[in-house]
C-alpha cells in the first residue's frame, strides 16, 4: 500500500511550530496547539477581515503592499475636516506614523510604507484643491515638487521617483491629463482618451491601468492602459463604478468595491492583461473612498465609506496557505 512518504517524497512530522517555509501538500502535527495542519494552495480569491485602523475615515490614500502599507489623509464623519494622520500595517495591526504637513482628503497615491508618496487633495478648510507633494521616508513626510494644479479625486500609480497621476478633478471641473514624477518635478505625460475621475489604478510610471471612475455626466466600466506616453482603451469592467480600488500590475490586476451612486458594492473583478473576470468571492462589506494597495494575489483595502476602521486582505487563487485539518 502507498504511503504519504511514498507518494509525497517526506514523513508527516512531529514539529513544536508551523514550518517557516512549508512545501504545498506538506502535513505536520503541531505538538504546542496540538492539531494537524496541512499546506494548500487556494483554489478561488477571498477576502478576509485584517486589523482595524486606529482613526475610522474615508477618502484617504494609501500605498506599499498588503504587509507593509502606508495609510494617509482623508476625512472623518461631520464636521468633516481634512486629517493629516498616517498609520502603518505590518500584516495584522495599524500603528501611527508621522503625519502629513498638509491634512487632505482625495489625494493622490504611490510608493511604498518606507517610501511612499502623497500629492495633490482637497484640502478644508479653507476649501482648495492642492498642489503639494509629500514624500514619507518610514517616519517623516517632506515637500516634493508641486503638481501643475490643484487636483482632488485622481488616480496615482507607480514609485515615489517614479509616479504618475491621472484623471481627476479641478476647480473647473474632470479632466484627462496625466502627470510624471520623476522624484523632485512633474511633467505632463500622455492624456486619458476621455476626462475621468475617481477611477481605480494599479501599476507604474511606464505600465499602468484605470479603470471604471466618473465622467462628467455618468458613472462608467471603461478601462485605460499607459504605456509611458499614450493611454489605449483595453476591456471594460463587467461592473460599472466609481471611488473602487485597485492592485496589481497591467497583465494581473484587481478591481474591488466602489460605488454607483447611490450604494456602495462589493464585486471584485480580476484582470489577466486582456479580459476583466468577476470573482465568485465580493469584499465582505460592500464600500468606496477607502485606501487601497497591494497586488492582485495580495491586496489590502481600509476605511472607507461610513468612516469605518475595517480592513480586508485579500488572497488571490493558487496563493499558498496553511490550514488547520479538522477531524472528528
Amino acid at each position: 500500500m502507498a504511503t504519504y512518504k511514498g507518494i509525497q517524497g517526506f514523513s508527516i512530522q512531529n514539529l513544536s511550530a508551523d514550518p517557516s517555509n512549508p512545501i504545498e501538500g506538506q502535513v505536520w502535527y503541531n505538538s504546542t496547539s496540538n492539531v494537524w495542519k496541512v499546506e494548500e494552495a487556494t483554489a478561488s480569491g477571498t477576502w478576509a477581515s485584517g486589523g482595524n485602523l486606529n482613526l475610522g475615515r474615508a477618502g484617504l490614500g494609501g500605498a506599499g503592499i498588503q504587509t507593509e502599507a502606508l495609510a494617509f489623509g482623508g476625512y472623518t464623519s461631520p464636521p468633516i475636516l481634512s486629517r493629516s494622520e498616517t498609520e502603518e500595517y505590518n500584516g495584522s495591526s495599524w500603528s501611527s506614523g508621522g503625519s502629513l504637513a498638509t491634512g487632505r482628503y482625495y489625494p493622490g497615491g504611490a510608493g511604498t510604507q518606507t517610501a511612499g508618496l502623497a500629492f495633490g487633495g482637497y484640502v478644508f478648510p479653507p476649501g482648495v484643491y492642492s498642489t503639494a507633494t509629500e514624500e514619507y521616508d518610514g517616519s517623516t513626510w517632506t515637500a516634493g515638487g508641486n503638481l501643475s494644479a490643484g487636483i482632488r479625486s485622481h488616480a496615482g500609480a507607480g514609485i515615489q521617483t517614479a509616479a504618475l497621476s491621472f484623471g481627476g478633478e479641478i476647480s473647473t471641473g474632470i479632466i484627462s491629463a496625466s502627470e510624471e514624477y520623476d522624484g523632485s518635478t512633474w511633467t505632463a505625460g500622455g492624456s486619458l482618451p476621455v476626462a475621468k475621475s475617481e477611477q481605480g489604478s494599479c501599476g507604474i510610471q511606464t505600465a499602468a491601468l484605470g479603470f471604471g471612475g466618473n465622467l462628467p455626466a455618468a458613472i462608467t466600466a471603461t478601462a485605460e492602459e499607459y504605456d509611458g506616453s499614450t493611454w489605449t482603451a483595453i476591456s471594460s469592467l463587467n461592473t460599472a463604478r466609481r471611488n473602487l480600488g485597485g492592485a496589481g500590475t497591467t497583465s494581473a490586476a484587481l478591481a474591488f468595491g466602489g460605488d454607483l451612486n447611490p450604494g456602495s458594492v462589493a464585486a471584485t473583478e480580476e484582470y489577466d492583461g486582456s479580459t476583466w473576470t468577476t470573482s465568485p468571492a465580493p469584499m465582505g462589506t460592500g464600500r468606496s473612498i477607502f485606501g487601497q494597495c497591494g497586488t492582485q494575489p495580495a491586496a489590502l483595502a481600509f476605511g472607507g465609506s461610513g468612516y469605518t476602521t475595517a480592513t480586508e486582505e485579500w488572497t488571490g487563487p493558487g496563493v499558498a496557505v496553511t490550514k488547520t485539518i479538522t477531524v472528528s
